[in-house]
């Protein structure tokens, strides 16, 4: 694509392409590709101006130019990323254009003779007559329609047909402007959803395996996927058996055992076992669909404050014709009757809330963070106990192996070569560190082993030529595998606890081939967060990990927590989870473990970091970004911002339609005034629900 510049300032360019370069589809895939880069803040696109406004921080101008010559035919012409853009962007003329049109109609009637324009507006003004009949028969409610078609028969019925069809006129336009701002939240929030980075596993027929983006996927492709992982697509079993967790296709809380000829679907995920999958159906359909799921559930799963602004409204329309009753029985003035008929606190309160909610979660997803409906950021927002994983989570995503001991006559290089073997197809950093070290080593380790078999929370069981490998903590190898060791085996698993390493013990037999510890650095802003977590609020942050006493203490001691659990398994971390709400906490959990999953179900809010595994992340009400518990804190704040809004807005709301009611009470007020400020004000709450609400911090 050939772009020049033609404007800039510091952290801004405005760019200009081809006329004809790009079609609208491609344009706003253009958008949705450059705004998921690092660096790049925001992207506007003009397609009849051909220019393209890119806002950027901490990368030079020539790295912002770079993306754009990065975009050619292989993106730009890729049916999957048309067709999924297509899908969630309606293809509309634009809102000045439809205003216009409206306006245009509306002016062009007042050239038709008088009998025909009063033909006119009874028929337009039915179908909203209509409307709020059937809200107050079938709905058995008083509404704001009940509202509109009360002050519009009023003044057909007292001869009044101008204000009648002014009114109309001016409803119709504020519900244009209302969806349309509504809409634009929905595609913006769905623009910064698409996610081009999931993975899947390709399964040759010669055996070998590589990994593919899930989008790239096709009808008949074998695909395998372990323990722990996302199915990325819908198929068939053709090889193999799995407990596959469908919570999120049918809202079972238990897995479903699964074999030869049965179906998946996309969006599940493999709690134990090895299947693989014949393609059925993949691409841009699979994903697209979770893309509208959630965003339906940013409706369907309302914030509190959400839901009260919406139940205020309602409740306020009865007292809107209790006013307008008075009024005429007082001053027996159809006109002043219709003013207070025409200003109503519902329309406003009802699209308010929800574009607040949407714009909330469009600046989350922006930044990384992944918000599955509004209730959770108000959950977050609201959270009095926060309890923390620590591997992953208070620690680095990334760990290191720091010594091997090897006993029993096996070398350093046959440990760590056999536990890479195994925990190579595993999403856990202590895994990743183990694969990493053997790779750093130069140490291969191709599979020599029988079919692997993880236990959450435990470790990996095996089978090498005939003899019994397994790996996994303490607990696993010696409690529950009831292995044991000698003085000197003893001696170098006190030293290496001591030293609150986290330690993996590989056992062969029943015999212990060697042990591993691994360094897990503490994140740098950790005991930062927490501080300031503490003073925002939160009463209890508390850590709960598998690793044994000694290493929790001396991480619980850096971070400055007085609250911890060592040795939890996932049944433990749930039921102290269950426990603390039976005490009416608001629990928020946050881990990226498989074994983290159940404990991130059961709490209120449920938070996964962005390196979680599958489980965690698919289990998770909120994901977070690259910035970890950084974004955590943003993330609340964001959610206290919301509810400061929503309230603000609400305030406005009752404060500015009562002073247009009283206005029209002391007849300073037509009825067409009164629709004219009312919609005006509706629109102005809108877009006020649309604003940022965290300028300038990173999520």
């Amino acid at each position: 694509m050939n772009i020049q510049v033609i404007h800039r300032l510091p952290g801004r360019m405005r760019l200009k392409y081809d006329k004809g370069a790009l079609t609208k589809k491609q344009a706003v895939l253009v958008k949705v590709l450059l705004s998921s880069q690092e660096g790049i803040s925001e992207v506007h696109i003009n397609t009849i101006a051909n220019s393209i406004l890119v806002y950027y921080n901490n990368i030079t101008e020539q790295e912002v130019i770079s993306y754009f010559m990065a975009l050619d035919d292989k993106y730009l012409n890729d049916e999957d990323l048309l067709s999924a853009i297509k899908d969630i962007n309606h293809e509309e003329s634009s809102i000045l254009t439809s205003i216009f049109m409206m306006t245009a109609k509306y002016f062009a009637k007042k050239f038709l003779p008088l009998p025909l324009r009063h033909f006119l507006t009874l028929v337009n003004t039915i179908p909203r007559v209509k409307e709020g009949v059937f809200s107050l028969f079938e709905n058995k409610k008083l509404a704001s329609e009940t509202l509109d078609a009360t002050a519009i028969t009023l003044s057909i019925a007292t001869g009044d047909y101008n204000t009648a069809g002014s009114i109309n006129f001016l409803l119709d336009m504020g519900e244009t402007l209302e969806e349309y701002a509504k809409r634009k939240s929905y595609e913006n929030l769905a623009e910064s959803l698409i996610n081009l980075d999931e993975q899947a596993t390709i399964l040759q027929n010669d055996g070998e395996e590589y990994s593919v983006p899930a989008r790239a996927l096709k009808k008949d492709s074998k695909i395998i996927v372990r323990t722990g992982h996302l199915i990325p697509a819908d198929g068939i079993i053709i090889s193999g058996e799995a407990y596959i967790n469908q919570a999120s296709i049918t809202g079972e809380p238990l897995p479903i055992s699964k074999e030869i000829d049965d179906i998946v679907y996309a969006g599940t995920f493999v709690e134990d076992g090895e299947v693989v999958i014949k393609v059925t159906a993949a691409g841009h359909d699979t994903k697209v669909s979770k893309i509208t799921k959630l965003i339906d559930d940013a409706n369907t799963l309302k914030a509190q404050a959400q839901h009260k602004a919406e139940l205020l409204a309602d409740k306020l329309v009865p007292y809107n014709f209790l006013l307008a009753g008075l009024t005429f029985l007082f001053t027996r003035d159809i006109i002043k009757t219709s003013s207070t008929l025409m200003v109503d606190y519902s329309c406003a309160m009802k699209i308010s809330a929800p574009i607040a909610t949407l714009s909330a979660m469009k600046e989350a997803a922006k930044k990384g963070v992944v918000i599955k409906g509004g209730k959770y950021i108000e959950e977050l927002a609201n959270a009095d106990t926060i309890i923390f994983d620590k591997t992953g989570t208070l620690t680095e995503a990334t760990p290191k192996v720091v010594e091997i001991v090897a006993f029993n006559g096996y070398s350093e290089e046959e440990v760590l070569k056999h536990a890479a073997c195994l925990e190579e197809h595993f999403p856990h950093p202590l895994a990743r560190a183990v694969v990493k070290e053997a790779f750093d080593r130069g140490i291969d380790h191709k599979e020599e082993h029988a079919k692997v078999e993880y236990i959450v929370a435990h470790g990996i069981s095996s089978t090498l030529h005939g003899q019994k490998l397994r790996i996994g903590s303490y607990h696993f190898i010696f409690d529950d595998e009831k292995l044991t060791y000698n003085d000197e085996e003893a001696i170098e698993i006190n030293r290496l606890t001591e030293l609150g390493h986290s330690v993996l013990y590989l056992a062969i037999n029943q015999k212990l081939m060697g042990i591993l510890a691994i360094e897990d650095p503490i994140r740098n802003n950790a005991k930062n967060i927490i501080k300031q977590l503490k003073a925002d609020g939160v009463k209890n942050v508390i850590m709960i990990t598998g690793d044994g006493k000694k290493t929790a203490i001396k991480v619980a001691k850096i971070l400055d927590i007085t609250e911890y659990k060592y040795q939890a398994l996932p049944e433990d971390k749930t039921n102290y989870v269950n426990k603390l709400k039976a005490k009416g906490y608001t629990v928020a959990m946050t881990g990226d473990g498989i074994n983290d999953a159940p404990a991130l179900a059961a709490a209120q809010v449920g938070i996964a970091m962005k390196s979680s595994s599958d489980i965690a992340s698919e289990t998770a009400d909120i994901i977070l970004s690259d910035n970890g518990l950084e974004s955590l804190y943003n993330t609340r704040l964001l959610g206290k911002s919301l509810l400061k809004r929503i309230s603000d807005n609400n305030k406005l709301i009752i404060g500015g339609n009562s002073l247009f009611i009283l206005a029209g009470l002391t007849g300073l007020m037509s009825p067409a005034s009164a629709a004219l400020l009312h919609n005006v004000l509706t629109v102005c709450i809108g877009a006020n629900a649309m604003r940022p609400m965290l300028k300038g911090k990173n999520l």
